[in-house]
Protein backbone atom coordinates (compact mmCIF):
# COMPACT_ATOMS: atom_id res chain seq x y z
CA UNK A 1 0.00 0.00 0.00
CA UNK A 2 2.85 2.68 1.31
CA UNK A 3 6.47 1.30 0.15
CA UNK A 4 7.65 3.94 2.63
CA UNK A 5 5.54 2.90 5.53
CA UNK A 6 7.35 -0.80 4.64
CA UNK A 7 10.25 0.95 4.67
CA UNK A 8 10.32 2.49 7.79
CA UNK A 9 8.86 -0.62 9.61
CA UNK A 10 11.26 -2.67 8.12
CA UNK A 11 13.95 0.12 9.68
CA UNK A 12 12.23 0.72 13.12
CA UNK A 13 11.79 4.27 12.36
CA UNK A 14 10.70 6.69 15.35
CA UNK A 15 8.43 9.63 13.60
CA UNK A 16 5.62 10.87 11.60
CA UNK A 17 4.14 9.99 8.07
CA UNK A 18 2.00 12.81 6.43
CA UNK A 19 0.02 11.90 3.99
CA UNK A 20 -2.51 13.54 1.79
CA UNK A 21 -5.01 12.50 4.50
CA UNK A 22 -4.23 11.96 7.55
CA UNK A 23 -0.56 11.13 9.48
CA UNK A 24 0.53 8.00 11.28
CA UNK A 25 2.92 8.09 14.13
CA UNK A 26 5.47 5.55 14.58
CA UNK A 27 7.60 4.15 17.40
CA UNK A 28 10.00 1.31 16.56
CA UNK A 29 7.93 1.06 13.35
CA UNK A 30 4.87 0.43 15.01
CA UNK A 31 2.06 2.20 14.47
CA UNK A 32 1.01 4.14 18.04
CA UNK A 33 -1.13 6.50 17.00
CA UNK A 34 -3.08 7.88 13.46
CA UNK A 35 -5.41 11.27 13.39
CA UNK A 36 -7.25 12.28 9.75
CA UNK A 37 -9.56 15.51 9.24
CA UNK A 38 -11.93 12.58 8.28
CA UNK A 39 -12.39 10.48 11.19
CA UNK A 40 -13.48 11.78 14.59
CA UNK A 41 -10.37 11.49 17.20
CA UNK A 42 -9.95 9.86 20.62
CA UNK A 43 -11.24 12.79 22.25
CA UNK A 44 -14.57 12.66 20.46
CA UNK A 45 -15.58 8.78 20.91
CA UNK A 46 -14.28 8.93 24.74
CA UNK A 47 -15.98 11.70 25.17
CA UNK A 48 -19.66 11.88 22.90
CA UNK A 49 -21.50 9.08 24.88
CA UNK A 50 -20.78 9.75 28.55
CA UNK A 51 -17.28 6.99 28.97
CA UNK A 52 -15.33 9.97 29.82
CA UNK A 53 -16.01 13.33 31.16
CA UNK A 54 -15.33 16.09 28.51
CA UNK A 55 -13.60 18.48 30.84
CA UNK A 56 -11.42 15.37 31.93
CA UNK A 57 -10.00 15.25 28.67
CA UNK A 58 -9.61 19.49 28.60
CA UNK A 59 -7.44 18.24 31.84
CA UNK A 60 -5.42 15.69 30.35
CA UNK A 61 -4.99 17.23 26.76
CA UNK A 62 -3.99 21.02 28.82
CA UNK A 63 -1.20 19.26 30.16
CA UNK A 64 -0.03 17.08 26.76
CA UNK A 65 1.33 17.86 23.95
CA UNK A 66 -1.10 15.70 22.06
CA UNK A 67 -3.75 13.26 21.70
CA UNK A 68 -1.69 10.28 22.19
CA UNK A 69 -0.06 11.70 25.29
CA UNK A 70 -3.29 12.73 26.89
CA UNK A 71 -4.63 9.28 25.81
CA UNK A 72 -1.68 7.88 28.47
CA UNK A 73 -1.81 10.79 31.45
CA UNK A 74 -5.49 9.62 31.76
CA UNK A 75 -4.21 5.50 31.70
CA UNK A 76 -1.82 6.34 34.64
CA UNK A 77 -4.27 8.56 36.38
CA UNK A 78 -6.87 5.68 36.45
CA UNK A 79 -9.65 7.85 35.25
CA UNK A 80 -10.88 5.66 32.82
CA UNK A 81 -10.76 1.40 32.84
CA UNK A 82 -7.39 0.45 31.15
CA UNK A 83 -9.45 -2.19 29.18
CA UNK A 84 -11.95 0.70 27.77
CA UNK A 85 -9.19 3.05 27.08
CA UNK A 86 -6.97 1.03 25.35
CA UNK A 87 -10.12 -0.47 23.19
CA UNK A 88 -10.88 2.89 22.11
CA UNK A 89 -7.95 3.78 21.20
CA UNK A 90 -7.18 1.58 19.14
CA UNK A 91 -10.74 1.89 17.39
CA UNK A 92 -9.34 5.64 16.95
CA UNK A 93 -5.86 4.20 15.92
CA UNK A 94 -7.63 2.44 13.21
CA UNK A 95 -10.50 4.40 11.88
CA UNK A 96 -7.77 7.18 11.45
CA UNK A 97 -5.70 5.01 10.18
CA UNK A 98 -7.71 3.62 7.02
CA UNK A 99 -8.38 7.22 5.85
CA UNK A 100 -4.24 7.82 5.95
CA UNK A 101 -3.53 5.30 3.99
CA UNK A 102 -6.29 6.23 1.37
CA UNK A 103 -4.41 6.61 -2.14
CA UNK A 104 -3.11 9.65 -2.25
CA UNK A 105 -2.05 12.18 -5.50
CA UNK A 106 0.54 13.77 -3.02
CA UNK A 107 3.94 11.98 -2.17
CA UNK A 108 3.97 11.43 1.74
CA UNK A 109 7.08 12.48 3.72
CA UNK A 110 8.52 11.45 6.92
CA UNK A 111 9.54 13.29 10.09
CA UNK A 112 12.39 11.23 12.23
CA UNK A 113 12.16 11.78 15.91
CA UNK A 114 15.03 10.74 17.63
CA UNK A 115 13.61 9.85 20.78
CA UNK A 116 11.71 6.37 20.44
CA UNK A 117 8.54 5.95 22.56
CA UNK A 118 6.13 3.39 22.67
CA UNK A 119 4.00 4.01 25.79
CA UNK A 120 1.64 2.21 27.76
CA UNK A 121 -1.10 2.77 24.67
CA UNK A 122 -1.14 -0.68 22.84
CA UNK A 123 0.60 -0.24 19.09
CA UNK A 124 -0.09 -2.14 16.17
CA UNK A 125 2.68 -3.60 13.53
CA UNK A 126 2.09 -2.01 10.20
CA UNK A 127 1.24 -4.67 8.44
CA UNK A 128 -1.72 -5.15 10.57
CA UNK A 129 -2.44 -1.62 9.68
CA UNK A 130 -2.82 -2.74 6.43
CA UNK A 131 -4.54 -5.34 6.08
CA UNK A 132 -7.00 -4.08 7.71
CA UNK A 133 -7.47 -1.28 5.48
CA UNK A 134 -7.38 -3.65 2.76
CA UNK A 135 -10.37 -5.34 4.44
CA UNK A 136 -12.38 -2.21 4.65
CA UNK A 137 -11.65 -1.00 1.14
CA UNK A 138 -12.99 -4.45 -0.20
CA UNK A 139 -15.93 -4.33 2.46
CA UNK A 140 -16.91 -1.07 0.96
CA UNK A 141 -16.84 -1.79 -2.54
CA UNK A 142 -18.69 -4.92 -2.51
CA UNK A 143 -21.44 -2.83 -0.51
CA UNK A 144 -21.32 -0.37 -3.01
CA UNK A 145 -18.71 -0.08 -5.32
CA UNK A 146 -19.20 4.12 -5.92
CA UNK A 147 -16.61 6.39 -3.54
CA UNK A 148 -18.78 9.36 -4.47
CA UNK A 149 -20.86 8.94 -1.02
CA UNK A 150 -18.19 8.87 1.13
CA UNK A 151 -16.63 12.47 1.10
CA UNK A 152 -19.48 14.74 -0.92
CA UNK A 153 -22.50 16.16 1.12
CA UNK A 154 -25.42 13.91 1.11
CA UNK A 155 -28.69 14.45 0.51
CA UNK A 156 -32.13 12.34 0.27
CA UNK A 157 -32.34 10.20 -2.77
CA UNK A 158 -36.35 11.23 -4.38
CA UNK A 159 -38.25 8.51 -5.47
CA UNK A 160 -37.80 8.14 -9.34
CA UNK A 161 -41.18 7.01 -10.96
CA UNK A 162 -41.62 3.27 -11.22
CA UNK A 163 -39.12 3.03 -8.71
CA UNK A 164 -39.49 0.18 -6.46
CA UNK A 165 -39.79 1.71 -2.76
CA UNK A 166 -36.34 2.21 -0.60
CA UNK A 167 -35.46 -0.32 1.82
CA UNK A 168 -36.12 0.04 5.30
CA UNK A 169 -33.59 1.19 7.64
CA UNK A 170 -32.21 -0.05 11.24
CA UNK A 171 -32.42 2.01 14.07
CA UNK A 172 -28.11 2.86 13.59
CA UNK A 173 -29.16 3.61 9.80
CA UNK A 174 -32.10 5.74 11.14
CA UNK A 175 -29.29 8.11 12.97
CA UNK A 176 -27.32 8.32 10.27
CA UNK A 177 -30.60 9.14 7.82
CA UNK A 178 -31.54 11.74 10.16
CA UNK A 179 -28.51 14.14 9.81
CA UNK A 180 -28.33 14.19 6.11
CA UNK A 181 -29.32 17.94 5.40
CA UNK A 182 -27.47 18.53 2.28
CA UNK A 183 -24.74 19.80 4.14
CA UNK A 184 -22.84 17.09 6.00
CA UNK A 185 -20.55 14.86 4.73
CA UNK A 186 -20.32 11.10 6.19
CA UNK A 187 -16.98 12.46 8.04
CA UNK A 188 -19.43 15.50 9.70
CA UNK A 189 -22.39 13.07 10.64
CA UNK A 190 -19.57 10.31 12.21
CA UNK A 191 -18.34 13.35 14.47
CA UNK A 192 -22.09 14.62 15.14
CA UNK A 193 -22.82 11.14 16.28
CA UNK A 194 -19.16 10.60 17.94
CA UNK A 195 -18.61 7.24 16.09
CA UNK A 196 -16.22 5.63 13.93
CA UNK A 197 -16.13 7.32 10.61
CA UNK A 198 -15.06 3.89 8.89
CA UNK A 199 -18.71 2.39 10.85
CA UNK A 200 -20.39 5.99 9.32
CA UNK A 201 -19.09 4.82 5.88
CA UNK A 202 -20.44 1.33 5.71
CA UNK A 203 -23.95 3.10 6.90
CA UNK A 204 -23.66 5.65 4.38
CA UNK A 205 -23.07 3.14 1.57
CA UNK A 206 -25.56 0.96 2.51
CA UNK A 207 -28.08 3.55 2.17
CA UNK A 208 -26.97 4.71 -1.00
CA UNK A 209 -26.94 1.28 -2.04
CA UNK A 210 -30.73 0.96 -0.95
CA UNK A 211 -31.66 4.24 -2.59
CA UNK A 212 -32.46 6.22 0.07
CA UNK A 213 -29.75 9.11 -0.02
CA UNK A 214 -27.20 9.67 -2.98
CA UNK A 215 -24.34 12.62 -3.08
CA UNK A 216 -25.34 15.70 -4.05
CA UNK A 217 -24.86 17.40 -7.14
CA UNK A 218 -21.74 19.75 -7.10
CA UNK A 219 -22.88 23.13 -7.22
CA UNK A 220 -22.55 24.90 -10.90
CA UNK A 221 -19.44 27.23 -11.30
CA UNK A 222 -19.99 30.94 -10.46
CA UNK A 223 -21.19 33.02 -13.82
CA UNK A 224 -18.85 36.87 -14.49
CA UNK A 225 -21.04 39.20 -13.31
CA UNK A 226 -22.37 41.13 -16.50
CA UNK A 227 -20.26 44.38 -17.34
CA UNK A 228 -21.14 47.36 -15.83
CA UNK A 229 -21.73 50.46 -18.00
CA UNK A 230 -22.48 53.29 -15.61
CA UNK A 231 -25.45 55.97 -16.76
CA UNK A 232 -24.31 59.10 -17.44
CA UNK A 233 -26.28 62.11 -16.00
CA UNK A 234 -23.65 65.31 -17.59
CA UNK A 235 -26.22 66.81 -19.97
CA UNK A 236 -23.44 67.96 -21.97
CA UNK A 237 -22.25 63.98 -22.84
CA UNK A 238 -25.94 63.03 -23.33
CA UNK A 239 -26.46 65.89 -25.71
CA UNK A 240 -22.72 64.14 -27.88
CA UNK A 241 -24.37 60.54 -27.23
CA UNK A 242 -28.43 62.01 -28.86
CA UNK A 243 -26.43 63.57 -31.94
CA UNK A 244 -24.35 60.12 -32.75
CA UNK A 245 -27.40 58.11 -32.44
CA UNK A 246 -29.23 60.33 -35.05
CA UNK A 247 -25.58 60.45 -37.23
CA UNK A 248 -25.70 56.71 -37.13
CA UNK A 249 -29.23 56.31 -37.83
CA UNK A 250 -28.67 58.85 -41.45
Amino acid sequence: MSPMLTRLAEERATGVLVREHGVLHLAEGRVVHAESPHAPGLDVLLTAHGTLAGAAWQRAAAQSPGPPHAAELLLRSGVLPTGALELCHLDALYDAGYFALAPSSTPGHFRYDPAPRLGPLPSVPVVALERETLRRRLLLHRMWPDPAADSAPLVRAAPGAGRAPAAPVTPRQRAVLDRVDGLRTAADIARNLGRQAFHTLVDVRRLTAAGHIRPAAPAPPALAPPPHHPVTTDPDIALLKRLRDALEAL
